[in-house]
C-alpha cells in the first residue's frame, strides 16, 4: 500500500516506521514547508492518506483529499464541531473518510468498557462520576478528543449527568480534569465515588505506537472503499 502522510511530526514519524515494518511505502510527506506547492498528481501517487496535523489545518487537508479522490484516515482531534460539514463534503464528492478520536485498539476496547460500566452505574445515584485526562504539554486541544468521546458515552448512559465541563463542578455536570505535563502520551481515568467506596477504570498509553498501528490498520481497511467509517467498523 502506498501512503501519503499529512503531518510529519512525532506521530507521522511513528506511523512511517510501523508502515514500513508492515511492508507499506510512504510516497508523500506533507508538512508546512510543502503543503502549498503540492499538486493533484503528488497526492495521486498514494492509495490512502493518513492525516495527523493540527486542529487549525485538518479541515483544509481533508478537503484536499476529497478533491483529488484520495481516501483519508484522520487522527487529528479538535475539529469535530465541523464534522457535519466534512461529512456532507465527503458524501457529495463520493470520498472516503475514516475518523476516530483515538486509533489505539486498547482505547477503543476501553470505550466499550466505559459504556458498559456507565450503564450499570446509572442505577446507583450515590456514586458521583468524574474524569481526568493527562497529556503531553504539546497537545493543543483541551480536553482531548478521547476524553470527549468518553464523556459523551457516560452522559448517554448516566441520566443524572447532562453535560461535561472542564471548568464547573455542578451536580448535573460531568467534570473533566485536564492535565498537561511532560511527554505523557495519554492517560484517561473515569472514577465513580461514593461515601463507602470508589470504582475506577483507567487507560494509560505507554507510547505512541498503539495510535500509529491503529491508524495504519484503519488505512489498510479504508483502501479502495467509499463512505465514512470509524473504529467500530474494525473492532
Amino acid at each position: 500500500m502506498k501512503i501519503a502522510l499529512i503531518g510529519y511530526g512525532k506521530m507521522g514519524k511513528e506511523i512511517e516506521a510501523i508502515a514500513l515494518q508492515r511492508g507499506h511505502e510512504i510516497v508523500l510527506k506533507v508538512n508546512r514547508s510543502n503543503s502549498e506547492t503540492l499538486k493533484k498528481e503528488d497526492y495521486l501517487k498514494a492509495d490512502v492518506a493518513i492525516e495527523f496535523s493540527t486542529p487549525h489545518t485538518v479541515i483544509k487537508n481533508v478537503e484536499q483529499c476529497f478533491n483529488v479522490g484520495l481516501p483519508v484516515v484522520v487522527g487529528t482531534t479538535g475539529w469535530y464541531q465541523h464534522f457535519e460539514t466534512v461529512k456532507e463534503d465527503c458524501l457529495k464528492k463520493n470520498g472516503a473518510l475514516f475518523h476516530a478520536t483515538n486509533f489505539s485498539l486498547g482505547v477503543n476496547l476501553f470505550f466499550k468498557v466505559n459504556t458498559y460500566l456507565a450503564e450499570l452505574m446509572n442505577k446507583y445515584p450515590d456514586y458521583n462520576v468524574s474524569m481526568e485526562e493527562i497529556h503531553h504539554i504539546h497537545k493543543l486541544d483541551k480536553p482531548s478528543g478521547t476524553a470527549i468521546t468518553l464523556a459523551n458515552q457516560v452522559i448517554s448512559k448516566i441520566s443524572r449527568k447532562t453535560k461535561w465541563s472542564i471548568d464547573e463542578k455542578k451536580e448535573e455536570t460531568l467534570f473533566i480534569k485536564d492535565v498537561r505535563e511532560g511527554e505523557v502520551p495519554g492517560t484517561h481515568i473515569i472514577k465513580y465515588q461514593s461515601a463507602v467506596d470508589d470504582i475506577e477504570i483507567m487507560h494509560k498509553a505507554h507510547n505512541r505506537k498503539g495510535f500509529a498501528l491503529g491508524a495504519i490498520i484503519a488505512a489498510e481497511f479504508l483502501k479502495g472503499k467509499k463512505g465514512i467509517y470509524t473504529m467500530n467498523d474494525i473492532i
